[in-house]
């Protein structure tokens, strides 16, 4: 009963919290018109809402071990409903640069935190699905602002949708402070040691994986709206629409595979790993038939088919890095991980925009086809080199021995004296 509470808050903080920073994607058409934008300059708005996760995701995911989740966690969605607040008021392209700089940094307590309290306080045997489920709020949330902006747009203005969402994350974050309890005790933790982390080569792998199949995720999040709207013709409101149901598909992709890596026979990280090359594969496949669809019906279908695939895979991502790492380690890993999903998105709009400004939309989905193939080779790394468990058992001896010679050698000098 106490796991499925913490999963319920653990969930519902995901959702606002992926309200707030999703909103950015949702308004791209709106702040396109609001600042008079290009295809390109847009994808910058994606590029600094990234960069600011990704600068913060080390150092907050250090933090988290060391501090725990329920005070990061806590802080962190104060500080994007604050993000979500400023956004609006933003007066020209460079604060809106800056606010949504601010809006992505703290999002960075997102993946960390969420991740370190699942697999903290559920059962081994469920933690994948309950990794599905606790991501399905990143797709839900992205859902809810895609359809919160839009349709509030219409109804008053898009800068209203922002407020509603400042005001849902500091609600959820009142209810999340006060009733959070983990199962284990936290503030004796030591802060991740990102040295060891690299030497781990799956780990490595997964995160060069991680990288292309980011940049096909936020890409795809970020452009679908104005590319429905530009080139298939749909309007901005039905497009919100059609990215709300790419979130949902892809909330029942985090859901059934998380579900498969709990359930399949055979050793954890291969067939996890199998899993999320099933994904990438699929992913690669829709992006070629979006690239080449025409009309309304058949590109609708195309993006909820792809969401289920390409927006579906991070529940699986995070279970195949839980097999590579220890727990303690769950934090920093989760942020080296995200950081490598969020890297990939620091340059692939802007380009995704650029090719669609000067070739056509159809060469900047077959790029994203091409990103996601190139993960295949390396999550296939994964499931076949070794994890260096026996070499860091050996470190971690050694610094242990380490330690109590230097204190022998203290006591030594102590008794001399």
């Amino acid at each position: 009963m106490k796991h499925t509470r913490i999963l319920s808050l653990v969930f519902f903080w995901q959702l606002a919290a992926s309200i707030c920073y999703y909103a950015v994607f949702a308004a791209t058409p709106f702040l396109r018109d609001e600042f008079g934008l290009t295809g390109t300059a847009v994808g910058f708005v994606v590029t600094s809402l990234t960069l600011g996760y990704a600068a913060f995701l080390l150092p907050l995911g250090a933090l988290t071990d060391r501090y725990g989740e329920h005070r990061m966690l806590t802080v962190g969605l104060v500080g994007l409903a604050f993000g979500s607040f400023i956004v609006p008021h933003a007066g020209s392209f460079s604060a809106l640069l800056g606010a949504v700089f601010v809006l992505g940094a703290l999002y960075g307590t997102a993946m960390p935190g969420t991740n370190k309290a699942i697999f903290g306080n559920v059962s081994t045997s469920r933690q994948n699905l309950a990794t599905g489920i606790k991501q399905v709020g990143v797709t839900a949330g992205s859902g809810v602002s895609a359809v919160l902006v839009t349709k509030v747009a219409d109804l008053v203005s898009w800068e209203v949708g922002f407020y509603v969402a400042s005001v849902l994350g500091i609600a959820i974050a009142l209810v999340f402070a006060v009733t959070y309890n983990p199962t284990e005790s936290e503030g004796h933790a030591e802060f991740p040691n990102f040295r060891v982390l690299l030497r781990n080569r799956p780990y490595r792998s997964l995160c060069i994986a991680g990288w292309f199949l980011g940049a096909a995720l936020f890409t795809t999040v970020g452009y679908t709206i104005i590319y429905l709207d530009e080139a298939v013709g749909i309007s901005v409101a039905v497009s919100g629409l059609v990215l709300a149901g790419l979130q949902v598909s892809g909330s029942a992709g985090r859901i059934l595979s998380g579900w498969l890596s709990d359930t399949l026979p055979g050793e954890p990280r291969r067939r996890i790993g199998l899993i999320l090359v099933s994904q990438a594969l699929a992913s690669a496949g829709l992006f070629i038939v979006v690239a080449f669809v025409d009309g309304t019906v058949a590109a609708t279908v195309a993006f909820i088919t792809l969401g289920f695939f390409v927006l579906g895979f991070t529940g699986v991502y995070y279970s195949c890095l839980a097999t590579l790492v220890s727990n303690d380690e769950m934090g920093g890993a989760t942020a080296g991980g995200q950081l490598a999903l969020t890297s990939g998105a620091l340059l692939a709009p802007p380009t995704f925009g650029f090719l669609a400004e000067t070739v056509g939309y159809r060469e900047s989905w077959l790029l994203l086809a091409g990103l996601t193939l190139l993960s295949v080779g390396f999550i296939i790394r994964v499931i076949t080199t070794p994890a260096p468990e026996a070499n860091q058992r050996s470190e971690t001896a050694s610094a242990g021995l380490a330690d109590k010679r230097r204190g022998c050698q203290s006591q030594q000098r102590s008794d001399n004296q």
